[in-house]
C-alpha cells in the first residue's frame, strides 16, 4: 500500500469511527470532501483512462471547496462488464451485480478485502443508529435457497447478509418450489420462530415485493397473524412491482404491522444500490432518509445540474468515502429525490435529510438492494479497464 492509499485508508476509518448523524454540516462536508478528493487522486493514479477523465472535467477536483464541484460518474458506468476497477484483479474477491429485468444490463461492482470491510462497517453503523446494536433472533423473510443461489436471487442474499452481525440465529422461514417456482410460507418454521421470541426484540429483513407478495399477502388470505409486537422489521428494494399494484408505502407499513401485530412505526423502508455499497438509507421517524458521516447526497436539478433548494427535487447524487476497489465515490444516479432540510430534521440527527421520489420516467429498472454475489474469477478484472 502507498503513502497516498495509507492516508486515505486512515481518513476513512475516522469517519467510520465518528456516530454516522452526529457531524456538523460543515465539519462533516470538509471531512468527506478531503476524502473524497484523495480518493480521487488515488484513482486517477490506478486507471489511466478515469484519470483522462478527471483531467477533462471542467473544474480542478484537486481544488475545489465543494463535493459538488468534484467530477461524478453517470450510474450507466458502472453497466461495463468486466466491471470499473482500481485493484489489481487478483485482490477481488466478489462481484455484486444489480438485478436486471430481461434485455437489460446489471450495474456491477468489483469488492477487495478493505472495500467488503467497510461495506460491513458502513451498514452495521447506520443500522445501529437506528434499530440499536444489540444481538437478536434473526427474521428472514426469504428462503435457503436464495442464501445459496449465485444466480440472480443471490442479490438478496448479500442485503440479508448485511444484517447478520446483529443476529444470536437467523431462520428463513419461506422455501422454493412453491406454484410457479415462487417461494411459499414454511408455516412450521414460522410458527415455531414466532412462538419462541413472542416476547422478544426480534429482527426481520426481506425484499419489499417479496414481503408483500410471499409472506404478507398469503397469512392475510389465511387469517393468520403472528403476534410479535416486538419485532422490528426492515425491507428495501423492489418498490417497483408494488406501486404498479398501487400498493403505497404507508398501506405496505400497515399491512405488515397487521399480520405482526407490532406498531406501523416498527416497519423500517431503507434505500440503498449496489453502486452505493455499503451505504443505506433507512427513513427516521419521521420519514426522512439521512446521510451518515461517510457519505454524502447531492440532490441536482436536472436542468442545470446546480444543488437544489430545500423543498426541491432532482437527481440523486450519491457519494461514499467507502470504496477503493471501484470509483464509486461520486455517482449520478437516475433517482429523483426531494429535499427535505439540509439541517435539522426533527429526530435529532445533523444533515442533509431527503426523501426518495421516483426513478426518472423510462429509466432501466434496477434491483437497489437486489444484488447478486459471485466469486470473482481473477482475469476477470482489468485495472485499467474504464
Amino acid at each position: 500500500m502507498n503513502a497516498r492509499a495509507e492516508q486515505v485508508e486512515e481518513q476513512i476509518d475516522a469517519l467510520l469511527t465518528a456516530r454516522p448523524f452526529s457531524l456538523e454540516p460543515a465539519e462533516h462536508h470538509a471531512r468527506v470532501l478531503r476524502v473524497l478528493q484523495g480518493e480521487l487522486a488515488y484513482a486517477a493514479e490506478r486507471n489511466p483512462r478515469l484519470r483522462q477523465y478527471l483531467e477533462a472535467w471542467p473544474r480542478n477536483y484537486r481544488a475545489a471547496e465543494s463535493i459538488a464541484d468534484l467530477p461524478y460518474l453517470p450510474v450507466g458506468a458502472f453497466k461495463a462488464n468486466p466491471p470499473l476497477t482500481l485493484v489489481d484483479p487478483e485482490t477481488v474477491i466478489h462481484t455484486l451485480a444489480s438485478s436486471a429485468t430481461t434485455g437489460q444490463t446489471p450495474s456491477r461492482v468489483a469488492l477487495d478485502a478493505p472495500t467488503s470491510r467497510r461495506m460491513v462497517k458502513g451498514v452495521v453503523a447506520i443500522a445501529s443508529d437506528f434499530i440499536g446494536s444489540r444481538r437478536r433472533p434473526y427474521l428472514v423473510i426469504d428462503s435457503p435457497e436464495t442464501l445459496a443461489a449465485l444466480g440472480a436471487l443471490g442479490a438478496r442474499a448479500a442485503a440479508i447478509q448485511g444484517l447478520r452481525p446483529f443476529a444470536t440465529e437467523m431462520v428463513c422461514c419461506l422455501e422454493g418450489g412453491g406454484d410457479a417456482g415462487q417461494p411459499r410460507i414454511d408455516e412450521a418454521r414460522l410458527l415455531g420462530f414466532a412462538e419462541k421470541w413472542r416476547e422478544q426484540e426480534v429482527l426481520a429483513y426481506g425484499f419489499t415485493y417479496v414481503i408483500w407478495q410471499h409472506f404478507i399477502a398469503p397469512l392475510r388470505e389465511h387469517g393468520i397473524r403472528l403476534r410479535m409486537p416486538h419485532i422490528r422489521v426492515l425491507h428495501s428494494g423492489g418498490w417497483k412491482r408494488l406501486q404498479d399494484q398501487a400498493v403505497t408505502r404507508d398501506a405496505f407499513a400497515a399491512g405488515v404491522a397487521e399480520v405482526f401485530g407490532c406498531s406501523a412505526d416498527r416497519v423500517l423502508d431503507f434505500y440503498g444500490m449496489v453502486e452505493n455499497v455499503g451505504v443505506i438509507y433507512p427513513d427516521c421517524e419521521y420519514g426522512n432518509k439521512h446521510v451518515p458521516a461517510f457519505a454524502a447526497v447531492i440532490v441536482r436539478d436536472p436542468l442545470t445540474l446546480h444543488p437544489v433548494e430545500e423543498g426541491q427535487q432532482g437527481l440523486v447524487q450519491i457519494c461514499s468515502t467507502l470504496p477503493t476497489s471501484f470509483p464509486g465515490f461520486l455517482v449520478l444516479t437516475d433517482d429523483i429525490a426531494e429535499v427535505v432540510r439540509y439541517d435539522g430534521c426533527a429526530c435529532g440527527r445533523r444533515g442533509l435529510s431527503f426523501r426518495f421520489v421516483k426513478r426518472v420516467p423510462q429509466a432501466e429498472i434496477r434491483g437497489c438492494g437486489n444484488i447478486e454475489t459471485t466469486r470473482q474469477r481473477p482475469s476477470a478484472v482489468p485495472a485499467s479497464d474504464v
